[in-house]
């Protein structure tokens, strides 16, 4: 197979707008007039509920994960392993802009992102998925703890798997990209106005 081939297949497997489909499947509704108006696991979680909101996580995850760890297997190039992390922002870029919503705002990527890095590092992965969901348990805030997890992440990589680790500028790159998506949400932290993750919770 083709690796541009591959990146296609890998941009459309992150587009698939999971929360979209199952506030249409399950409420008729279309989640981007609903809470936060975010098509992301916590919103879902919110308006739909935890076993919504928990399938729709997994997907978002899986999604980022299947096209890293299975399509450089089927490509001929000797440099598949880098391929794959081409894939794993393919895949992030599609769930951001879903070509099935019209190129617009899928959600923030981060479900996505950890499938990605799941594949490429996963006991760095596993520490910052840690650090997130202690962040919060502790302090109530997603959005605090994706910024947590986001930094955590890339410093993981380099205890663990060294500073020269392809992996590595990947995940720099995605924690800026995390910032960057959250810039709202950084400011109601900063001003004390971000809502605390609860189901029925005013948007965040």
């Amino acid at each position: 197979m083709s690796p541009w081939f591959g990146l296609l297949i890998a941009y459309l497997c992150g587009g698939i707008p999971a929360a979209y489909l199952a506030g249409r499947w399950l409420r008729g509704i279309d989640l981007r007039e609903h809470g936060s108006g975010n098509l992301g696991a916590t919103n879902v979680f919110r308006v739909l509920g935890w076993k919504a909101g928990l399938a729709v996580l997994l997907f978002d995850t899986a999604k980022g994960a299947v096209p890293v760890w299975l399509l450089p297997r089927w490509i001929a190039s000797p440099a598949a392993a880098h391929w794959a992390l081409v894939f794993g922002v393919a895949a992030i870029l599609g769930h951001v802009r879903s070509p099935y919503l019209g190129w617009k705002s899928g959600g923030k990527g981060v479900a996505t992102a950890g499938g990605v890095f799941l594949a490429l590092a996963t006991r760095p992965t596993l520490i910052s998925l840690i650090a997130f969901a202690a962040t919060v348990y502790l302090s109530g805030y997603v959005s605090l703890a994706s910024l947590v997890a986001a930094v955590v992440l890339p410093l993981s990589i380099a205890l663990l798997m060294g500073l020269r680790a392809p992996a590595l500028v990947l995940s720099v790159l995605v924690a800026l990209f995390v910032f960057w998506t959250h810039r709202a949400n950084i400011g109601r932290l900063l001003r004390g106005e971000e809502h605390r993750f609860r189901r029925g919770s005013p948007p965040d």
